[in-house]
């Protein structure tokens, strides 16, 4: 939830917005042609050794027998390992591969063949073991369909020198068409055009936004690392419960949220329980077990080492184990909060779950003992203080701010492991925000100019497509942040776009990089933001321009 009023309150203003006349027409662009292979093909989960291989199967009715290869080359004359394998309706036809056998930190090309047709060639790239000195990462959220193109999609999948694209939620949205965002100008509704409840729904609705053919080329092009936030169930949901789920009329929550998890697992390359298991990672395989022990849903947290340069450790900040959001006493969740409020600061609340939080803890001490030099956390909702008073007020409660206790239970615990090297990566908000992390910015311990009191760096990524704030709106409270919130380095709250980290000993450079329009098809994008942070020296500073690019293996033909 990325605003401080209810989506419901925005939609009108923003529907109307998207409505405007000059829309350019896609009439049927957006699909994949007819045929076996109709949502293209991704790959997930990298590892030194395996990746995951993604497909689906279109126009079948009974079990479907699949072939696999992997190929050194994008011709596929060389290939190294191959495989069978089955799908059905009791996968909705979705095809997932955990191949194994691979070599660290190598270029791979895959293909799919089924039904006497041949999938679209895939390029994937495992990570390496060891010795990396320079790692090249997209990041990206809220892609909203019937709100615009997927043009930053179309972007990131021409930058050939990534290692792996992050996306860091709302991949997709629940509402039905006009509820947020109006596809009709575009041929852009959403299906099925309902609010997505039911398993039917939800593998419908994944199925339109994969019939896109700019996400299909950038799952195609690159392994991806993915997470949920809210709307793959919908808005605004905890353990428990929904802002947008009305039992009386939407049934049990718990039959709900099954079912967008499912979905999701089976659309999305992201490895399932039984393939953690066999990696054979102790500390997952215990957090995979406790979580079957007690009827919480199969974990999405899990941790990626980047050879020796930086290990990802990827939350889940929904789902999991998130205690409900801090009400006012009228029941809203958007109004401001008290910075001192006893809700947002007990300690027995949590964004995470407290399973989640010591298995977080300990990847951090894991991280340090490998001597990784950057520790970074990919997860959902902003975890800079977002204040416009110095402090005395925070905006969103559906954010770290309120539940500062956690907040400051993972500051302490990298405080305690002695890490230096923290970046955070952000989705949910819908715009473009540079943050220095700090326990209290306002009390003197911090300073901007020197880094003291800095705990981390954040980097929070634009919408691929979802809107930000209106322009009059976002010069008002971008002047008032400036203002009065000094650990905030960069802020635009109006532009969509992707964000590039790149990795190297010395430094991280974090990136925005804004399209010019979602409104037409368009390859135009710029460089809105640059700042870096550096080894043992955490604090923003800004960059002359974009980082240099890696040398990139060939492209997926």
């Amino acid at each position: 939830m990325p605003t401080p009023f209810s989506r419901r309150q925005f939609v009108a203003t923003a529907a109307a917005a998207a409505a405007l006349p000059g829309l350019a027409q896609a009439v049927g662009r957006q699909h994949a042609p007819d045929g076996v292979f109709q949502h293209g093909v991704a790959s997930g989960d990298p590892l030194a050794d395996r990746v995951l291989l993604w497909t689906r199967i279109s126009g079948a009715s009974d079990t479907v027998d699949v072939r696999w290869r992997i190929a050194r080359d994008p011709g596929l004359r060389y290939v190294v390992v191959s495989g069978r394998t089955r799908t059905s309706a009791e996968r909705d036809f979705t095809v997932k591969v955990d191949a194994t056998g691979l070599m660290p930190g190598v270029t791979y090309y895959y293909q799919f063949s089924a039904r006497g047709a041949h999938s679209p060639v895939g390029r994937t790239k495992t990570l390496p073991a060891l010795g990396m000195n320079h790692a090249r990462l997209a990041f990206a959220s809220c892609s909203n369909y019937p709100y615009g193109l997927f043009n930053a999609y179309a972007l990131i999948a021409r930058r050939h020198d990534l290692d792996c694209v992050l996306h860091l939620g709302d991949y997709q949205y629940e509402y039905a068409n006009e509820e947020y965002g109006d596809g009709r100008p575009l041929n852009r509704v959403p299906r099925p055009d309902r609010e997505t409840v039911t398993l039917a729904d939800y593998r419908e609705r994944h199925a339109c936004y994969k019939g896109d053919k700019d996400l299909q080329e950038a799952h195609r092009q690159h392994p991806w690392i993915c997470v949920w936030d809210d709307h793959e169930s919908t808005n605004d949901s905890w353990v428990g419960g929904a802002e947008n789920h009305t039992p009386a009329i939407e049934g049990d929550w718990f039959v709900r949220k099954a079912a967008s998890v499912r979905a999701y697992r089976e659309w999305m390359p992201v490895r399932d329980a039984a393939d953690w298991l066999a990696v054979g990672d102790s500390a997952l395989s215990g957090a995979i077990r406790g979580a079957a022990g007690s009827g919480r849903i199969e974990p999405l947290f899990r941790s990626f080492h980047f050879g020796g340069l930086a290990d990802l450790v990827m939350l889940d900040t929904r789902l999991y184990g998130r205690d409900d959001a801090a009400h006012d006493p009228s029941g809203k969740k958007y109004t401001g909060v008290a910075a001192d409020d006893p809700t947002i600061n007990n300690p027995r609340r949590s964004l995470l779950g407290f399973d989640q939080e010591a298995w977080a803890y300990g990847e951090l001490a894991r991280s340090k003992r490998r001597g990784s030099t950057w520790q970074v956390l990919g997860q959902q909702v902003m975890m800079a203080q977002l204040s416009e008073d110095h402090g005395v007020t925070f905006e969103n409660r559906d954010q770290w701010d309120g539940y500062t206790a956690t907040r400051d239970r993972l500051y302490a615990a990298a405080a305690q492991r002695d890490v230096r090297n923290l970046v955070v990566l952000t989705g949910d908000i819908h715009s473009s925000w540079s943050n220095d992390l700090a326990l209290n910015p306002w009390d003197g311990s911090y300073d901007a100019a020197t880094g003291k009191g800095v705990v981390g760096v954040e980097f929070a990524t634009p919408g691929i497509t979802s809107p930000g704030s209106a322009p009059a709106e976002a010069a008002k409270r971008t002047a008032l942040l400036a203002k009065n919130a000094p650990h905030m380095r960069y802020v635009e709250m109006t532009q969509r776009g992707y964000g590039v980290l790149d990795l190297t000993p010395e430094r991280v450079q974090g990136e925005f990089w804004h399209v010019d329009t979602v409104d037409r098809y368009s390859r135009n994008e710029r460089l809105a933001s640059a700042m870096y942070t550096q080894r043992d020296r955490p604090g923003l500073m800004a960059a002359s321009g974009a980082s240099k690019p890696k040398v990139a293996a060939d492209p997926a033909p």
